[in-house]
């Protein structure tokens, strides 16, 4: 039955032939030039020599032009491994920002994939870390509040400082599919996860994407093994979201050769034990208008650079062994070199910092969900009441079916933003990469929170590990951006790219009389919840395996309803949609759901196909999401439409009583047994 399905899928849903041909003879190509290695040679490949496939996306190049290249011997390569040389393609259309125009090219349901030798090297690569963290004591790391020296020194040890910092700097040269997978390990310690994002997400991130070559030949070897330690310093008392806020002051000396650093950042992570400081501070810049304006510049800071003190670890509700505290510099000096990038240009590297970094979160929780799913499901079947197991109770069977999909869904986005990261030249993946962090942190609350309800008096004690976890996932909604903010990027960045598309549009909708021929059109097609200018339907169930066509058809619906829906808001609010943000969290809901059913069904649909084990299991979960996505995504779109059951809509409603409660600062209603008389 999965070959006469495999057969279909190939048949019908086709992966595009044209596509599947190159990738199929490039990846014989890439074996038989890999034939010739060991396999026990594969453990100590470095990553970027591990091959992989890239997946045929929408890259401006001709799909059946396949350039197979004379292999040639990489400089430093162990063994001799040969590769062939290839540049990466661009991707032309954005995932994400289309679904704001109710399109989705149908090359983002297959869903990416890597090569098997790259995947016997993350396999081995993977090994040790496991073993470290299965016999990691973290419940002394939580009671003491502090990672001592010596697992310190073991992490350092295994590589883990330095995943992401190229090879001719001392480091592992991942890709964000490896640091992604290692993430699903490291994350099994909150405390420790946080350090090492800390230290290489965003603390020494800003060297990898804007320093200079004189730069990283000079921080990165040491950053790499771990002998120096990295911190980001950004968040300031009276800055917290609001990055071009922030307070402390850089002046250029006299001689132009220093800047002095002045000011102070609150609850900088790995600040007690930094080395190595990313900090961003205010400076003067001359405008060439020739006005002078303060803009906010990034600069590289040592520790012993002097000036710098931090203040004693904070006292955390969770994450309580990652050392964080006050960081303050009191005239640092800091030479004109080692300003990163551009002086005025720190508010955007700044942004590339944390927007590079998110997507890591969807493994990272995903990893950790995996263990505690296990943990809590021995409780299930294992503990009786009123003579059943639990998990033959049917409320505690829905509750691990969601658990499962939740992370299911995790991890399908997490790994679909990294392979697309990887695959291309300097692909703009930050709204999807925002939305897996939104998800995934929303979902790890959700999902611990669900755990301790099943083992409940156990969950709650501290002798079990559930509490701590508990305590550590709160945070997740909260750093590398609140949520709240996030969903803001996620709809202002979407609708600024609809409005482009449709600015010529919205001009005429907002003069009716002057068109009426498209007020008639266009009163046709929202009356059926379509957009204006978007396709009709995208038939998106010819694009993946027969099993899964009622779910791409759902998928279908819900992104040509989405284009309408962004097209009445842009229509009714124009630039003010800004201001509008209970309609914007509405349409980044909208859109994290949807790019959530893009990698479930592209995952499940890939793993049919090939015929992996539990497939079936696969598709189950993706049936059972897309259901649910989809009662969650119309309910969105009723509320972005005006109310017809109360007398106003229900966003005025919350403005009002949110206003009565800061007006009384607090809760405004009287108490249920006062009396008037």
């Amino acid at each position: 039955m999965l070959a006469k399905r495999h057969a279909l899928g190939l048949a019908r849903a086709g992966f595009r032939c044209q596509n599947t041909g190159a990738r199929a003879i490039n990846q014989l190509h890439k074996v038989a030039v890999l034939s010739s290695t060991k396999r026990q040679d594969l453990v100590r490949i470095p990553s970027h020599r591990c091959l992989s496939t890239t997946p045929a996306f929408n890259a401006q190049q001709t799909p059946a032009t396949v350039d197979v290249k004379e292999p040639t011997v990489s400089e430093g390569s162990e063994g001799g491994i040969y590769q062939p040389k290839e540049s990466k393609p661009v991707l032309k259309e954005p995932l994400a920002k289309n679904l704001f125009l109710g399109k989705l090219d149908p090359e983002f349901l297959v869903y990416p994939e890597i090569s098997k030798e790259e995947l016997e090297f993350l396999t081995e690569l993977v090994k040790p870390i496991e073993k470290f963290f299965a016999q990691l004591d973290s419940k002394s790391i939580d009671q003491n509040a502090k990672i001592p020296d010596e697992v310190l020194q073991q992490l350092k040890d295994l590589g883990l400082f330095g995943l992401q910092i190229p090879e001719e700097y001392g480091g592992l040269n991942l890709d964000a599919t490896g640091f992604a997978r290692i993430c699903e390990v490291t994350a099994l310690d909150g405390a420790i996860g946080v350090t090492l994002a800390a230290h290489q997400s965003i603390g020494l991130k800003g060297i990898l994407i804007a320093g200079t070559e004189e730069q990283k030949q000079k921080y990165l070897p040491q950053l790499s093994t771990g002998e120096k330690v990295a911190a980001f310093c950004l968040t300031e008392p009276s800055s917290g979201s609001d990055a071009a806020s922030i307070q402390t002051k850089a002046t250029l000396s006299e001689d132009g050769n220093t800047f002095y650093l002045n000011g102070g950042k609150i609850w900088i992570s790995n600040g007690g034990i930094a080395d190595v400081f990313t900090v961003f501070a205010k400076t003067e810049v001359t405008t060439p208008e020739g006005e002078i304006q303060d803009k906010v510049t990034a600069f590289i800071v040592e520790r012993n650079f002097g000036g710098i003190t931090h203040g004693k670890p904070e006292d955390k509700l969770g994450i309580r062994g990652s050392n964080t505290c006050e960081v303050h510099f009191d005239n640092t000096p800091v030479p004109i070199e080692n300003v990163l990038g551009e002086v005025g240009g720190g508010f955007k590297i700044a942004m590339r910092i944390l927007n590079s970094g998110r997507f890591s979160m969807g493994s990272s929780g995903a990893g950790f969900l995996k263990v505690l799913i296990n943990l809590t499901s021995e409780h299930a079947t294992s503990r009786s009441q009123f003579g059943k197991k639990l998990s033959e109770f049917g409320l505690i069977q829905e509750k691990f079916s969601k658990l499962a999909i939740t992370t299911y869904a995790m991890e399908s986005m997490a790994y679909l933003t990294a392979r697309t990261l990887d695959s291309y030249d300097d692909p703009d993946m930050s709204v999807e990469a925002a939305m897996v962090k939104i998800f995934s942190s929303e979902g790890c609350w959700h999902c611990v929170s669900e755990c301790l309800q099943v083992l409940g008096g156990l969950g709650y004690m501290k002798d079990y590990p559930y509490e701590r976890y508990l305590r550590d996932t709160r945070i997740l909604l909260i750093f590398e951006g609140t949520n709240e903010i996030l969903r803001l990027f996620v709809a202002l960045q979407g609708i600024q790219h609809a409005g482009k598309t449709m600015k010529e549009l919205l001009k005429k909708l907002r003069n009716p009389l002057n068109n009426p021929s498209l007020m008639f059109k266009a009163a046709w097609r929202r009356s059926r919840g379509k957009s204006v200018i978007g396709p009709e339907v995208l038939k998106l169930e010819g694009e993946v395996h027969p099993e899964l066509e009622p779910e791409a058809k759902i998928l279908d619906q819900g992104i040509v309803a989405f284009g309408g829906a962004v097209e009445d808001v842009l229509s009714e609010f124009g630039n003010k949609v800004v201001h509008e943000q209970m309609k914007l969290r509405r349409l980044a809901d909208i859109c994290i759901d949807l790019f959530a059913m893009i990698a479930c069904i592209s995952r499940s649909s890939r793993s049919l196909c090939i015929g992996l084990k539990n497939a079936d299991h696969e598709i189950l979960l993706t049936r059972a999401f897309c259901y649910e996505a989809d009662q969650r995504i119309k309910r969105n779109l009723y509320e972005l439409q005006p109310s017809k059951r109360v007398k106003m809509e229900i966003d005025d409603i919350h403005r009002q009583i949110a206003e009565s409660v800061f007006k009384q600062n607090g809760y405004a209603a009287e108490h249920p047994l006062a009396r008037s008389y």
